[in-house]
C-alpha cells in the first residue's frame, strides 16, 4: 500500500515547539492527531496512545496563531487545510470563541480497496460501519477512486465537512476524476444528495457519516433511482443499526407484526413477532472492526433476517496483512439470543450423524444449521470417534439399511437426520415419539431446511399457501389423520422406511405414557397383553380394570395402534374400557 499524509502542512500550523518535538518523535510517521486544549499541555496521539509533547500550557496565542493559518470554521466546526485532507475541528466557550482544537491528520491510502475490490465492482451499494477513527473516510476515498479511474464511472462525492476531498474549491488528487459537491451547512446534506441525482447524473454516489433520518430517505430515494450508493456509518456493528430508529432504513427497517393463532403456532414464536419491513437502501454491509481487519455481509437481507430469527449469521473476516495480501475466512460463533434447531435424538446418534455428514448442502450447509466438527485427534479423541462410528454403525445404519461402505441415508437419498416441519400436529407429541423411539429425526422451524412437511390432514385441506410454498421448494407433504402418539409413530416410521405391514409390532408403552409412572405402564402393560392373548388370537372382546378418564385415554391410543377399535362403559369411579376384535 501507498500512503501520502502531506504531514509538514499540518505541522506548520502549529506552534513551533510542537512542530519541533513532533518531527523529532519515532512513531511520527503514524501519528493520528494534535490536540491543543486552552490551559492545557499539547497532545500527541498514535495508535499505541497519547503522550504529551510539550510541557508548556497552550495560550491564546498559539489557537489564534493556528487558526490564522486555516480555512474558516463551517457549521459544523470544522476547518481544513487548502489541497490536503487534514482536519481541524474546533470546541468553543458559550460565547462562540474557539478554545480547543483538535487536528486530525489525513492521509491517502492506495491499495486499500483490494480488500473489497470484488463487491466494489458488482455495482451494489455498500455501507461501511465502525467507531470513529478506523479508516472509514480513507477507505471511501480510495474506493471514489478505483470506481472513477479505474472503473471508468460517473462518481460524485458528497462532501460535506471537505474531509473525503479536502479543504479548497479544488479536489484533493487522491479522488482521482471523481466530482465534488460542497454542502454549505450539515443540516441541508440530504438535499445535495438530491440535487446530485438531478443535475449531474452520476453513477455513484459517495457521501460521509449517514447521520439524520433525512438522510437516510435521500440514501433509500437515490438507491431506488438504479445509483451505486457508497456510503459511511457510524456504529460497530450491523446490530448497532437495527436498533437506531433514525438509521434502521438503511438496512431494510424494522417493525413488529401480529401473527395469528395458527401461523404462532406452527412457528413456536410469540404473536408478536419483528420482521425487516423493506428491502435494504445498502445491499451489502462492512464492519470495519480494525484497520485491517473487516467482517463483509454479502447480503445484508439475509443477515438481517437471520438475526431477527434469533439466529447467528455466518461470518465472512477479510484481513490484509504488511505485504497487501487479503485473506478470507468464516467464522461462525453462536449467541445466546440464537435460537438452535430443535434435535431431539439421543447424544449418541445425534453426534454420530453430524460428525459423520460435513458435506450437506442447501440451508443445513450454509451454516444456520451447524453440523458439530469433530476435534483434532488425540488418542481420546480417536477412541472416541471409534466408539461413535460403531454406535453409527450398529444402531442408526442398520434401522435404514446402511453400511460401513454407504453412509445412512433416508429412503429418498436424503442425508440423515431427517429434517422435518410439523404442521398442526403438538410439537411435544412429535419430541416424545421421537424420544422414545430414537428416531433419527429432527425438528425444523423453518419450511426451507426441511426434507418433508408432516401435517393434520384437516388442517392442510384450506392451507393452500402452505402447498404452494411446498411446492415451489420441492418439499414433500405427509399428512396424518390425527395428531395421537401412535399416529404420529406411524407416520415417522413410513418416512424412513421401518414399517413392515405384515411384521407385528410390538409397541413402546413410553409412547402412549403422558407422565411414565407406574399406575400408567401398569394400565397400558394391561391392555397390551389383552390384546396380544385374547383379542387377536382368541378373537374375543375384554374388558380392562376401571381406570381414570387420562389413563383410558391412554389404552385408547395403544389399542388404535393395533388397528382395533374400543369404548369406554360404566359410570365413573368404574368406568372401564373395552377391546373389540377386528
Amino acid at each position: 500500500m501507498q500512503i501520502t499524509d502531506d504531514l509538514n502542512r499540518l505541522l506548520n500550523i502549529v506552534p513551533e515547539e510542537i512542530r519541533r518535538n513532533v518531527e523529532l518523535h519515532p512513531q511520527r510517521n503514524s501519528l493520528i492527531e494534535i490536540v491543543l486544549d486552552l490551559g492545557r499541555c499539547p497532545e500527541a496521539r498514535f495508535p499505541l496512545g497519547a503522550e504529551y509533547i510539550s510541557q508548556t500550557a497552550v495560550s491564546w496565542e498559539d489557537l489564534d496563531h493556528c487558526i490564522s493559518q486555516i480555512g474558516e470554521f463551517s457549521g459544523d466546526n470544522r476547518a481544513g487545510i487548502e489541497r490536503t485532507l487534514h482536519r481541524i475541528s474546533a470546541i468553543r466557550n458559550r460565547t462562540g470563541k474557539v478554545i480547543g482544537l483538535t487536528c486530525r491528520v489525513g492521509r491517502a491510502v492506495f491499495g486499500k480497496v483490494g480488500m473489497i475490490r470484488d463487491l466494489v465492482e458488482t455495482g451494489q451499494s455498500i455501507l461501511m460501519l465502525g467507531r470513529p477513527g478506523v479508516g472509514k473516510t480513507t477507505a471511501l476515498r480510495e474506493i471514489a477512486r478505483v470506481l472513477a479511474d479505474e472503473l471508468s464511472k460517473r462518481v460524485v462525492i458528497i462532501d460535506t465537512s471537505n474531509e473525503i476531498a479536502g479543504d479548497g474549491d479544488i479536489p484533493h488528487p487522491a479522488i482521482g476524476r471523481a466530482r465534488r459537491m460542497q454542502v454549505a451547512r450539515p443540516e441541508l446534506q440530504h438535499q445535495v444528495m438530491i440535487e446530485a441525482v438531478e443535475n449531474h447524473m452520476p453513477e455513484v454516489i459517495v457521501i460521509d457519516e449517514i447521520g439524520t433520518e433525512l438522510e437516510a430517505i435521500a440514501a433509500r430515494t437515490i438507491a431506488e433511482r438504479g445509483v451505486q450508493l457508497i456510503g459511511t456509518a457510524h456504529g460497530n456493528r450491523i446490530e448497532n443499526l437495527m436498533k437506531n430508529p433514525t438509521l434502521a432504513d438503511l438496512i431494510g427497517g424494522i417493525q413488529a407484526v401480529t401473527l395469528g393463532d395458527d401461523e404462532a403456532r406452527r412457528r413456536g414464536s410469540q404473536k408478536t413477532v419483528l420482521e425487516r419491513k423493506a428491502p435494504p437502501t445498502f445491499e451489502i454491509a462492512i464492519e470495519m472492526l480494525e484497520r485491517d481487519r473487516w467482517v463483509v455481509h454479502e447480503s445484508v437481507a439475509s443477515t438481517i433476517d437471520s438475526l431477527l430469527r434469533g439466529m447467528q449469521p455466518t461470518l465472512q473476516v477479510r484481513t490484509m496483512d504488511e505485504a497487501g495480501e487479503v485473506s478470507t475466512v468464516e467464522e461462525r460463533y453462536n449467541s445466546p439470543s440464537a435460537a438452535p434447531p430443535t434435535r431431539t435424538l439421543s447424544p449418541q446418534v445425534m453426534k454420530s450423524v453430524e460428525v459423520s455428514a460435513p458435506g450437506l448442502t442447501g440451508l443445513r450447509g450454509s451454516g444456520k444449521m451447524i453440523p458439530i466438527q469433530p476435534e483434532k485427534s488425540t488418542p481420546e479423541n480417536k477412541y472416541f470417534e471409534q466408539l461413535l462410528d460403531a454406535s453409527f454403525t450398529t444402531g442408526l445404519r442398520g434401522i435404514v439399511g446402511g453400511n460401513a461402505e454407504h453412509p445412512a441415508v433416508g429412503p429418498n437419498g436424503e442425508d440423515l437426520p431427517l429434517h422435518i416441519y410439523p404442521y398442526g400436529i403438538a410439537r411435544h407429541q412429535l419430541d416424545q415419539v421421537i424420544r422414545s423411539l430414537q428416531l433419527p429425526v429432527a425438528l425444523t422451524k423453518d419450511i426451507d431446511s426441511a426434507d418433508v412437511v408432516l401435517a393434520l390432514r384437516s388442517h392442510i385441506r384450506n392451507q393452500s399457501k402452505l402447498r404452494h410454498m411446498a411446492k415451489t421448494r420441492q418439499v414433500p407433504i405427509h399428512t396424518v389423520k390425527s395428531g395421537s402418539a401412535p399416529q404420529v409413530a406411524r407416520a415417522l416410521r413410513r418416512l424412513l422406511n421401518m414399517e413392515d405391514p405384515n411384521a407385528p409390532e410390538v409397541p413402546d408403552l413410553a409412547i402412549f405414557a403422558r407422565s411414565g409412572s407406574e399406575d400408567e405402564i401398569e394400565a397400558l402393560e394391561e391392555a397390551r397383553l389383552a390384546v396380544e392373548q385374547i383379542v387377536i388370537p382368541k378373537g374375543q372382546p375384554v374388558e380392562l380394570l376401571p381406570r381414570s378418564p387420562q389413563v383410558r385415554k391412554m389404552q385408547h391410543e395403544l389399542v388404535e395402534h393395533y388397528r382395533l377399535k374400543s369404548n369406554s362403559f360404566g359410570e365413573e369411579p368404574n368406568r372401564r374400557l373395552r377391546i373389540y376384535p377386528a
